[in-house]
This record gives C-alpha cells, sequence and structure tokens, in this order.
C-alpha cells in the first residue's frame, strides 16, 4: 500500500472543500464534431454562440435594456453631395414634442474632426459639406419617433455646387485625398519599349455595401466620474475610445467601450462605427441620461461608405508563350471624400496587383481619389481584390492573344524558383505549395475533361454558352502598418476550476471567440465547455488593434496562447516545489481535465479543479496577461520595398457557369475550391468562411451594383435596389476542401493560416468563368471587355459587342 504524501493530504482536502463543484474533475464533451471529443484548437466546433443565435438569445446592441430616461437619437442630413451650408434654423426642432436637446458643430466640447488615421472627416458639417448624407446636426428626444420627426422641421439654405464623382478625372485635376505611391523593381521601361509583344488593358471594378444585418447603432451612459460607457458594434474599441474620448475633451481612461459581438462587420465597423459613438457620447453627457443610436438601413448605406471602386490598367511585356517579362499597372482607387484608411486600401491593392503571378521587371502605381461621395473604407480583403482584378484579367487577355487555355497562361507565370520575389520586394516562400494546390485542384475538378466537354456544349448551342476558369490566390497577412501588429489577453482561472479569457479582438460572426476559447482549453488541457470568453472591453485589453486584417486569430489567438502558458508553467512550478518527494516537473502535462505528472507507475494525476484550488490556498495568481507582436514585418514606403507580410495565405477555385447570350443571365453551376488554411484551428468554422467569403464575393462581382444620381445621392439604398447573393444563387455543386499536410512555414498559431479575407478572391473566377463563355462567341480569339459588377445588362452588352465584332 502506497504512503499517503502531503499531496494526497492536500489533494483530498482540496476535493472536500469544493465537493459537486470542480469542473475540471471529469470534463463532459458535449456538442462535439471531432472524433476525439476534445474541441479544442486544431478540431471543428460550433460557434460559441451558436445555440444563442439560431434561439435569439444572443444580444445586440439594439436588444440591450436602457434606463427608462434613455434619449434615442435621430439625424439630420445634407441632401446634397458638395455646396456651402449657408442658413441652418433649428428652432423648430428644439419646439418639436419629445425633444430634449439638438447638437450641432458649435455644440463639439472637444475635438470636431473624427479622422481615424488622417484629419479630414468633421463629426458634424460647420460651412463645407462634401457629400449627400453628411451630417449636419442630431436631434434627441424621448422616442425614436419624435426624433425622427423632429429632424424633417429642420430649415436650412445651402449654395450647391457641381459634385465631382468621376475619380479619373479627380486625378487628372490633382483631386487626391493621399499622395500617389510608387512600388517598383527592375527595369520596366526598357522592358516595355523592346518588347516584341505588348498586351494592354482597362478594367472598371465596382465598390460593394457591407450590407452587415445588424446595422451601425450604439448605447452610450453617462458615469459618475464624467466619463461614458460605450455599449456599440464596432471591430476597433480603441479607437473609438480615443476619438469618444477626444470629443468629450476628457482622458481615454474616462471612456469604457464595450462589444460583446456584432451582426456582422466585414470592415464597414472598422472606422465608421465612431462617428454615431461620439454623437451619442456628446448628448448623454450634456443631458446625463443615456443615449441611443441606430441607424435606419437606408440612412446607413447613405451615410457610411462602402469598398473603394478602382479604375485600373495594365501593360505588360510578354514572350511567345505568355510568360510576363515586365509592365506596369496603374490602379486608381475612388476614396470618396476623405482619406479615412484609404491610403493603406491602396496600398493593400498596389501589394495584390501581382495576385500570384511574378511580375518580373515592373511599376505598380496607386492613386487616392477624392470624389463627393461618402468616404470609403476597410471592406474583406482591404483592396486586395480590386487590385487582384486586373492581373487576372491580363491572364485571360494573354491566353487568347497567344491561342492557349488560361489556365495554361496562369500556371507558366506563377511565382516559382528563381523568380519569387514580388515586385515589392518580398519573397514569395512556399511556392512550391501554390503549384501543388492549383495541380491538386485541377485533377480533382477533372478541368481538362469538363473544357473539353464545354467546348462541345458551346459548338451546338448559338445562344447558350458554357465557360470554366481556374484562379488562384496568394494574400498576404499582416496589417500593413506595422504598430497594429499586436495584440493583448488577459486570462481569468477561478478556483473552482472555470477559466475565462479576454482580448482585444471582436466578434462579428466570424468564430473568433470560438477559436480563442479552442486556444486556451488546448493549453490547459480542458474541454470547451471549461472555458468562457468575456465582451471585450478597453479597461480590460487596453490599446488594441481593429479585427481587421484577416489577423484577429493569429494575434489575439498567439496573445491568449501567451497567457495560458505562462499560467500553465507557473502551476507546474508550483506542484513541482510544493509537495514534498512529489512530482516531476519534465514531463508535467495537462491532458483531459488533469495535471499529469511522471509516467508509468510513478505516473500521478490529479484534477485540474483541485490543482487551481490547492495552488490558491497557496497564494499563487490564478490570473495571468499574454501578449503577442508579429515578427520580422517591415516596410519602408520612401522606397516601396520590404516585407509588408509574415506569411502567405493561397487558395483556388473553379467556376463553371451558363449563359445566356440573347439577356446576359447566367447561372453559376458547379464550384470547386481548394484553401490553405495551414494546419486549421477549426475545420468547421474554416470551411464556413470559405463558403461565405467565396458567395460575398459573387456577389461583389456579378449582382451587387452601386448606383448615384447626377447629383452624388446614393439611389442603390435598401434591399430592394441593391441585390445581394441569396440562397438561390449558390451553386448546386460547390465542394469545398482544406488542403492538408502544409503546415504554415512561419511560426504561427499552431502554424495555422488566416482564414477571414483569402477565400474572398476565390469569387474572381466566376467573373474569369463568365468571360470564357462570352470569348466563345468568338471561338476564344478575343477577350470580351466586361466591367463588375458583371450584371446580366453587362454580359448581354459584352455579348452583342462580340457579335458584332465577328461579322
Amino acid at each position: 500500500m502506497r504512503t499517503l504524501t502531503r499531496l494526497d493530504v492536500e489533494s483530498r482536502y482540496a476535493r472536500r472543500e469544493l465537493d459537486r463543484q470542480i469542473t475540471g474533475d471529469g470534463p463532459l464533451a458535449r456538442h462535439t464534431v471531432d472524433s476525439d471529443g476534445r474541441r479544442q484548437a486544431g478540431a471543428s466546433s460550433h460557434h460559441e454562440s451558436a445555440r444563442k443565435h439560431v434561439t435569439g438569445k444572443a444580444a445586440y446592441i439594439d436588444d440591450l435594456q436602457a434606463p427608462a430616461d434613455a434619449l434615442h437619437l435621430a439625424l439630420g442630413l445634407s441632401p446634397v453631395a458638395h455646396g456651402r451650408l449657408v442658413r441652418l434654423d433649428l428652432e423648430a426642432v428644439r419646439r418639436a414634442p419629445g425633444v430634449v436637446d439638438v447638437i450641432t458643430f458649435a455644440d463639439v466640447p472637444g475635438h470636431t474632426d473624427i479622422g481615424p488615421v488622417f484629419p479630414g472627416d468633421p463629426i458634424f458639417v460647420d460651412e463645407a459639406i462634401s457629400y449627400a448624407g453628411q451630417c449636419l446636426f442630431a436631434v434627441a428626444a424621448t422616442s425614436y419617433m419624435a426624433a425622427r420627426q423632429a429632424v424633417e422641421l429642420a430649415e436650412f439654405d445651402i449654395d450647391e455646387l457641381p459634385a465631382r464623382l468621376d475619380p479619373v478625372a479627380a486625378i487628372e485635376h490633382d483631386e487626391r485625398v493621399r499622395p500617389s505611391h510608387v512600388q517598383e523593381r527592375g527595369g520596366w521601361q526598357p522592358c516595355l519599349e523592346n518588347a516584341s509583344n505588348v498586351i494592354e488593358g482597362a478594367l472598371f471594378v465596382g465598390g460593394q455595401e457591407h450590407l452587415y444585418l445588424e446595422g451601425q447603432a450604439c448605447l452610450v451612459l453617462p458615469t459618475e466620474d464624467e466619463g461614458v460607457v460605450v455599449y456599440t458594434s464596432n471591430q476597433h474599441p480603441s479607437e473609438t475610445q480615443k476619438l469618444v474620448a477626444e470629443v468629450l475633451g476628457i482622458p481615454f481612461h474616462s471612456v469604457t467601450v464595450e462589444v460583446r459581438r456584432m451582426g456582422g462587420g466585414f470592415g464597414g465597423k472598422e472606422t465608421q462605427a465612431s462617428p454615431w459613438a461620439c454623437i451619442a457620447a456628446i448628448v448623454a453627457r450634456r443631458s446625463g441620461r443615456a443615449a441611443r443610436l441606430r441607424l435606419p438601413r437606408s440612412v446607413d448605406m447613405r451615410v457610411t461608405g462602402k469598398r473603394h471602386p478602382f479604375h485600373n490598367r495594365y501593360r505588360l511585356a510578354v514572350d511567345a508563350e505568355g510568360v510576363i517579362q515586365g509592365g506596369e499597372i496603374t490602379l486608381i482607387g475612388d476614396c470618396g471624400y476623405s482619406p479615412d484608411l484609404s491610403d493603406a486600401i491602396v496600398d493593400r491593392a498596389m501589394f495584390h496587383a501581382d495576385n500570384a503571378y511574378c511580375l518580373n521587371a515592373a511599376r505598380v502605381i496607386g492613386h487616392r481619389a477624392r470624389t463627393h461621395t461618402a468616404s470609403n473604407t476597410a471592406f474583406r480583403g482591404f483592396g486586395g481584390p480590386q487590385g487582384m482584378m486586373i492581373i487576372e484579367a491580363a491572364m485571360d487577355d494573354i491566353a487568347r492573344r497567344i491561342g492557349e487555355d488560361p489556365l495554361t497562361v496562369r500556371k507558366r507565370n506563377l511565382y516559382r524558383s528563381g523568380f519569387d520575389t514580388t515586385h515589392y520586394g518580398q519573397k514569395v516562400d512556399q511556392t512550391a505549395l501554390l503549384h501543388s494546390l492549383i495541380d491538386t485542384l485541377e485533377r480533382d475538378s477533372d478541368y481538362w475533361a469538363r473544357r473539353d466537354e464545354i467546348q462541345r456544349y458551346n459548338a451546338h448551342n448559338p445562344i447558350l454558352r458554357k465557360g470554366l476558369a481556374l484562379t488562384p490566390v496568394k494574400f498576404g497577412i499582416s496589417f500593413t502598418a506595422q504598430h497594429l501588429n499586436q495584440a493583448g489577453a488577459l486570462l481569468h482561472v477561478y478556483t473552482d476550476g472555470s477559466v475565462m479569457i479576454n482580448h482585444g479582438g471582436t466578434e462579428m460572426g466570424q468564430g473568433l471567440h470560438t477559436k480563442i476559447c479552442q486556444v486556451v482549453a488546448r493549453e490547459l488541457g480542458l474541454d470547451l465547455e471549461d472555458v468562457r470568453i468575456s465582451a471585450t472591453r478597453t479597461d480590460k485589453v487596453p490599446n488594441t488593434s481593429p479585427t481587421a486584417a484577416s489577423s484577429g486569430a493569429d494575434l489575439n489567438g498567439m496573445a491568449a496562447r501567451d497567457a495560458a502558458t505562462r499560467l500553465r508553467e507557473r502551476l507546474f512550478d508550483f506542484a513541482a516545489g510544493h509537495f514534498e518527494g512529489g512530482l516531476e516537473r519534465e514531463g508535467m502535462r495537462l491532458e483531459d481535465g488533469m495535471l499529469v505528472a511522471g509516467q508509468g507507475e510513478s505516473e500521478y494525476r490529479m484534477a485540474w479543479g483541485e490543482l487551481v484550488q490547492t495552488a490558491y490556498l497557496n497564494r499563487i495568481s490564478l490570473s495571468e496577461k499574454g501578449f503577442y507582436a508579429t515578427p520580422l514585418i517591415h516596410y519602408d514606403r520612401a522606397i516601396g520595398q520590404g516585407r509588408p507580410f509574415y506569411y502567405y495565405a493561397f487558395g483556388a477555385a473553379v467556376s463553371e457557369v451558363t449563359v445566356d447570350t440573347l439577356t446576359g443571365e447566367y447561372r453559376l453551376d458547379r464550384v470547386d475550391i481548394l484553401h490553405d488554411v495551414g494546419d486549421s484551428l477549426n475545420p468547421a468554422i474554416d470551411i464556413g468562411q470559405i463558403e461565405g467569403g467565396f458567395i460575398q464575393a459573387m456577389g461583389w462581382l456579378t449582382s451587387e451594383e452601386l448606383k448615384w444620381n447626377e447629383r452624388g445621392v446614393l439611389v442603390s439604398n435598401s434591399a430592394a435596389t441593391y441585390k445581394i447573393p441569396t440562397f438561390g444563387d449558390t451553386p448546386p455543386i460547390f465542394n469545398v476542401a482544406l488542403l492538408e499536410g502544409h503546415p504554415n512555414s512561419m511560426a504561427s498559431l499552431y502554424r495555422s493560416k488566416a482564414v477571414g479575407e483569402p477565400p474572398f478572391m476565390l469569387g474572381i473566377s466566376v467573373w474569369s468563368a463568365l468571360r470564357d463563355a462570352l470569348a466563345s462567341l468568338d471561338d476564344y480569339r478575343s477577350s470580351p471587355s466586361l466591367d463588375t459588377p458583371a450584371t446580366p445588362e453587362r454580359v448581354m452588352l459584352a455579348a452583342q459587342a462580340l457579335r458584332t465584332k465577328a461579322l
């Protein structure tokens, strides 16, 4: 019989104290998807709020209970896109029933410019009006209806001026929100001058409305210390904290911002959620009452920015095989009236103007045009998709010029050994993975057999034509602003063994919180049920970066892992040193809710809950903070060279379409996707991200058309006039697979890769397949001009142009 040690005595004491309370004593796996039943990082698991989503228990901003005397806000907006505010008379508004307060530019106690990076975004119009929908004033009333009705009573005079809506003309007249930027490598000019084969092309790439399910909304409560607590649907709580504090003229620590979840963001709540919080905060501080502001859908669509439309063109020197020798690519981003994030967005478009292809000696220039529309902003891909579009157009154009299949031309131009350096100086690693991925998808999707079948089909069908395209994706992961590549986390373990994690990332439905909980569960050897996550708050983890750039899991997951690792090692040190003749420090581990030390007959196991309780009784800290900063990245903007990305994520998609060339109507028949996520953190969530990103991109490129009238007023301002994809638009055959056996070559979180933005660009294959179907009308001799979105009207006009050319 083994002699009782001090460890046994203390363990029994802890067990008795926590009878039926120790969650780690026998963890049970519930709702598991993976075979081993643990649901830790690397395993599939449902979203941490899945039950709440489907039962309606998940609380969004408009679900939060406000005090009975809370005020409701409505905005007075400019009806014109460009002009001068000559007179603003709000006396009738102030006298309206239920109105408590009305605020204008003159009522802002602190900063009046809330530009997130560069100045240029006034919280209210002072005199100059720069877009239709710009905020003139705000009304606070006892009910939402009273506030909206009062807004209509305002009287104002505006000296209207012509609106500038053409970004190309804006650049010609030197109207820019930021200076142009150039990246170049090698002698691109001699290359073009001496080339025997130069191919040129141009493409308009349309913008995109975020159309998140939950619109812009916030609830602001005043506090007793002259501060505010802001509940907001927001991707960047720390930036909102900063701007609210500056607008109120108070220290940052007097503002607390909380975000539990968003009903979608897609980039539209990275910077453009802050103005509404600032306005509500002013009202809350002036009145001493809670203030609620939420934008109706039509107002939301008018006052917020979109994905940047781009006007792109290229001139490329190619050899007889269609391989790019060098050239020039020009990108013009329509930034709207102010900088917002446009500098970084156009930069990222420039970084991705090569996509997966070596440009050799090349020059890429990006312009930032000022127009009289709402300031365009972040959107999934952050400019990368718009940059990729021009080189994918070029691949199709080159193929038609030399009479080869577009896939053959694409494969010849891929980054490869000896041709693995980008135009901005970063070396592309894992080029073999890129080739292997495309070869695997080419084989598994039966690309060439389907190509033969499609050509036979098209030869016998003069009206209905099929198209096929395989397009790759190479997407850089990291914020291009170096200082944003950092994250923090705060971990608490309670005496019953339950765990609470908080981090600086925000949850917008993408499953970030789920993955963070899985990371902590893995590091502490627990089931996912034992780990909870709390709302993102600026008073828990300060100075956070936005949840954007696909880096939410990379940054915050590493910070959470750092906290969990530090705490685990502290517990190991305690266990090894506390028990006389007890546990071996080397090889100690946490698994299945147990502390395990030793091996074989000398193996000793202690329940997690007992370990925690024993540590607490011996005054060992059960709380830890974590931090992570991405290494190696740098970029010298003065010379346009560096390593802006920690690593690249790869992917490829094959899309097949059928087009009615008389009406321009079409359907997506089949999609095959193979995507690189390294060693996946959660395969179920990652596949969902890939599916969703693809469909969202398909909508951007085919049906989602933004329209302004000649005065610069947005007319596609509702779901009735702006068409996003529906379930019926998904292909009947939709094959999605994760590339297996290829962990990240960089030391990322468990060798995983980001999956938020890279899958979006897979949707380019749909647009390329439409061009392929149209090219069949000219026996594939020419490449059709097809701007985006490729609506049925645009497809019909492209088909007519090809038929006319063939006559």
